[in-house]
């Protein structure tokens, strides 16, 4: 498969590339050709008969399994853009791992990986960004893996690329996303490669600073994130608003300051309140990290021994981030996709076939 690639762009280098292909805005034709290719990754008899090969593209490289499972493709699409995409969740446990690894890290930072990988990352400029750490994790063997095959198409004069994934890979494109823009603005990745970024049921990827950066980056329509009313995955990692999350700058400060002038019985009363208030969402946040921080990373660490556990950010405030497209099922989808009553399918409404339906129709 490697060596596909470099008699593809080879044939590439022979031939000038086209201007700019990749324009800002949401595309159905292009993301529906992005579902073509998500569904490569598996093969299944329910995937081929809903949705069908990619019809403008042509596969350059698939990879090995790495990290927690995790897998990921090249794609050359009308021979001018390069489409990254990244696997979903699989049935085995490790690769749920990734997902439930959902304690936040600071958006900024590096994690000790092994005795010799060290991943260090820079996703965000916001001091107060975090992001989920599973995903962190995963991202930091795909990039790895991805950056020589992203120089080899860029010295084939490719400059477009697109960053896809559904599901889990759409979690993992956010991460991926950040991380290459990140690489941009200190110069380690060509400022002239233009990059957007289409997620499909995908979790959230971290907090809202994380979001307000990865937006902000990405404003006039480069990043985008499709998701089904009735699917609810993207309603993951479940979140918890704490007094951490609120800017410096609020009325926070003058709350407290206006308790401690009370009088002594009603000051006792008021924070009273004041803790009854805000202790809950607290020890939310500790059990989360206690169950998804700590005791995922011993799981992983029977993988990778030398996995260093990383300090946590103090919060667990995940929102969705990017333009959303929202997918609205009507009559006809449910009758179409229509739930047994003894169905135990928890990703009946996630899986590929009902976007694709979906995204045809809308």
């Amino acid at each position: 498969m490697y060596q596909s690639l470099i008699t593809l762009l080879s044939i590439l280098l022979c031939h000038t590339v086209s201007a700019q292909s990749l324009r800002s805005g949401f595309d159905k034709a292009e993301f529906m050709e992005v579902i073509r290719i998500n569904a490569q990754f598996s093969a299944s008899a329910e995937k081929a008969k809903w949705i069908p090969s990619p019809t403008h593209s042509v596969l350059l490289y698939r990879s090995p399994e790495m990290g927690l499972a995790n897998q990921w493709q090249l794609w050359l699409k009308d021979q001018r853009v390069a489409v990254i995409n990244t696997r979903g969740t699989t049935g085995e446990g490790i690769s749920w791992l990734a997902n439930l690894y959902a304690a936040q890290i600071p958006a900024k930072g590096s994690l000790q990986i092994d005795t010799n990988f060290t991943f260090d990352y820079d996703l965000a400029a916001h001091s107060n960004a975090a992001v989920h750490v599973g995903y962190v994790f995963s991202s930091a063997f795909l990039v790895r893996d991805m950056l020589p095959k992203i120089d080899f198409c860029y010295r084939a004069g490719i400059r477009d690329f697109i960053i896809s994934g559904h599901s889990q890979g759409g979690g993992l494109s956010y991460i991926l996303t950040a991380y290459f823009r990140g690489l941009q603005r200190t110069g380690k990745l060509p400022a002239d490669i233009i990059i957007k970024t289409y997620a499909s049921a995908s979790p959230k990827p971290g907090n809202l600073y994380f979001a307000y950066d990865y937006e902000h980056a990405a404003k006039g329509g480069w990043a985008f994130n499709v998701t089904s009313t009735e699917d609810w995955v993207p309603q993951t990692p479940f979140t918890v608003q704490t007094l951490e999350d609120v800017p410096e700058v609020s009325p926070l400060p003058l709350l407290q300051n206006g308790i401690k002038k009370q009088p002594f019985f009603k000051r006792i009363l008021l924070k009273m309140v004041y803790k009854k208030a805000t202790r809950p969402a607290q020890k939310t946040v500790d059990i989360y990290q206690k169950y998804l921080g700590n005791f995922i990373a011993k799981n992983i660490r029977k993988t990778y021994p030398h996995f260093v556990e990383p300090t946590y950010a103090k919060g667990n405030d995940y929102v969705r981030a990017g333009e959303q497209i929202i997918l609205y099922p009507d009559s006809a989808y449910h009758e179409k996709f229509m739930v047994p009553k003894d169905n135990k399918n928890m990703m009946f409404h996630h899986a590929l076939p009902p976007y694709y339906y979906l995204m045809e129709r809308y």
